[in-house]
């Protein structure tokens, strides 16, 4: 009978996911990029690991290495993409990240023993840096779509929590060789592996969605501190663009796009925002869009799909739960409450067309 290594199972989910992702993102090929490469790198170190520990070839180790420490810069370089405006030189300014990965190829050739701990210390500084990053919260990922911001910021904590998870299980796997010379290392390495890269698979395809992904929970308002004239000048300001411009109809509407129109940092505006309507930016954006489908539910006889679409949202399980959230009722049930009658109008009377 053929062995098939796990770690060539879990590979070839993550290509899977990998093909669904660029199928989803076909018009936004650019703008993921690097979740994609990440996917790929992820599936790739899958298939090293089959590789070294489901056949002894060890061979592929300096492989698994380098690959290793392309891993933790990717996963910043995605992330990070999420928290600022994407800019055209990006490409240019990534080079430095390269470095950790050139370091660990000399390293393997000049001077092995180094290795284990520069790859371990490559993996703690990232970890650490994602940490920093997520410490703002969801409104922190300014150029994440506002309808995917929550699951994006989930996926932000899962590959932090796995990328500094990795420094412990190498210390673990340092303590079995002194001890017990090895006997249970390689099965530590393969499964904390196929756990991470699972996990990992499944925060970057997350976080790089274009479709709008559907939260179990909502992204409450948070406590804050007492909103001051400039909250409210900065409150009004976003209340005049959405009203003028009817930005919440743009499905691809995030907070940096927001604060670009107004000339201000996403900080100041998503503060504004909690402050004077004690929401997220993308609670007090989905109450717009609510607002908006009442009034065309009740002015129109389009279909409820059709409305949900015009007033910006592209999931209907999304808009459902916002519409439940914001009014009490279903958006069926709630045109069948407030609009009226074909008997009522029908007992109206004609405007007088001689005044």
């Amino acid at each position: 009978m053929i062995f098939i290594p796990l770690p060539f199972v879990v590979a070839l989910l993550l290509v899977i996911l990998l093909v669904q992702m660029i199928r989803r993102n076909e018009a936004d090929l650019r703008e993921n990029i690097f979740f994609m490469l990440l996917m790929a790198a992820y599936a790739l170190q899958s298939v090293l690991i089959g590789i070294r520990w489901g056949y002894e070839v060890r061979a592929i180790m300096p492989f698994q290495a380098v690959l290793a420490t392309l891993i933790a810069p990717l996963a910043w370089i995605a992330f990070s993409g999420l928290a600022r405006e994407r800019s055209r030189h990006r490409l240019a300014s990534l080079w430095p990240h390269l470095l950790p990965a050139c370091l660990v190829a000399l390293l393997l050739i000049f001077w092995r023993e180094p290795v284990g701990p520069v790859i371990m210390l490559v993996f703690l500084c990232y970890g650490v840096t994602l940490l920093w990053l997520a410490r703002v919260g969801p409104d922190g990922l300014a150029e994440s779509r506002l309808d995917g911001v929550l699951r994006s910021y989930r996926a932000l904590l899962v590959t932090t929590l796995a990328i500094l998870a990795s420094p412990v299980t190498d210390i673990i796997i340092s303590l079995d060789l002194e001890w017990t010379g090895g006997a249970h290392s390689g099965a530590v390495i393969a499964a904390g592996n196929v756990l991470a890269l699972l996990l990992l698979g499944g925060a970057a395809a997350v976080a790089s969605e274009t479709a709008p992904l559907d939260d179990d929970e909502d992204d409450g308002p948070q406590a804050t501190p007492r909103a001051t004239s400039e909250d409210s000048a900065v409150a009004a300001a976003v209340d005049a663009l959405m009203q003028s411009k009817e930005l919440y109809r743009d499905v691809d509407l995030n907070l940096g796009r927001i604060a670009r129109r107004l000339g201000l940092s996403a900080r100041q505006v998503s503060s504004a925002v909690n402050r004077i309507h004690g929401s997220s930016v993308s609670q007090y954006v989905n109450n717009q869009r609510i607002g908006e489908a009442c009034r065309l539910l009740a002015a129109s006889d389009e279909p409820i799909t059709r409305i949900m679409f015009d007033a910006g949202f592209l999931s209907k399980s999304n808009f459902n739960r916002e519409f439940l959230r914001v009014t009490g009722l279903s958006p069926k049930a709630w045109r069948l409450e407030h609009r009226p009658s074909k008997r009522n109008l029908a007992a109206m009377p004609l405007p007088d067309e001689t005044k």
